[in-house]
């Protein structure tokens, strides 16, 4: 499958614009190219922990991952719908600008979040070269399945490694605990590897590996 870019936008645009630079980096539109997969960018929203939209809706309208990445998350929703058919993966976020992780990393140091976020003094994270994505499930009517939190809820209740403690102490339901097992299962089968503290978030290669043999998403 060859997924290098995709082949949406011909009119002109601002130079500036995020979609028109994910493509000329060599960023692929994920869903384009597989269109079972689903896309909220939270980011685009003010529904997020910084509560104001980092994505103008104008310059980053869609989920771009590096045609790697992609390949991998195209398998993914095709070994979730082998066995769940009424399922379906969506993409809360994908590769992000580093003037992004800046905004990011500025309200993380206000706030004593450093830990839930990448530094982008040095080199940022997976999701700054295309090689990260942020996901859940949904069904055929839209409707996210329940994960015992939020996305980006950042304390230990979306922590992957306390998952059986939560259980135990009810804090998170079983069917969430099952929900968010079969979301693993599905995304390390396709090649991801998650994180302890983000049960949504899943990187394509580590951190050493993007940094060295991708590019970074800059202007």
């Amino acid at each position: 499958m060859a997924i290098w870019g995709s082949v949406a936008q011909n009119r002109p645009v601002d130079t500036y614009n995020w979609d028109v630079r994910m493509r000329e980096l060599g960023l692929t539109d994920v869903c384009y190219w597989e269109p079972a997969i689903q896309c909220h960018l939270v980011y685009a929203t003010a529904d997020n922990f910084i509560q104001k939209p980092l994505y103008n809706t104008t310059k980053l309208t869609r989920a771009w991952l590096h045609p790697h990445a992609a390949l991998k998350l195209i398998h993914a929703q095709e070994i979730l719908s082998n066995e769940r058919p009424e399922l379906s993966l969506l993409i809360y976020d994908a590769a992000r600008p580093i003037e992004v992780q800046r905004t990011m990393a500025e309200w993380a140091k206000r706030t004593n979040n450093l830990n839930f976020v990448s530094d982008p003094a040095k080199g940022g994270g997976q999701h700054n070269y295309g090689m990260a994505v942020d996901v859940t499930l949904v069904n055929r009517q839209g409707e996210w399945l329940p994960m015992g939190t939020p996305f980006d809820f950042f304390g230990p209740e979306a922590y992957t490694d306390k998952e059986e403690e939560l259980l135990r102490q009810r804090r998170i339901s079983p069917s969430e605990y099952q929900n968010r097992r079969l979301l693993r299962q599905v995304m390390e089968a396709a090649g991801f590897t998650s994180i302890r503290n983000e049960w949504w978030h899943f990187n394509a290669c580590s951190s050493e590996e993007a940094k060295t043999r991708y590019k970074l998403i800059d202007r």
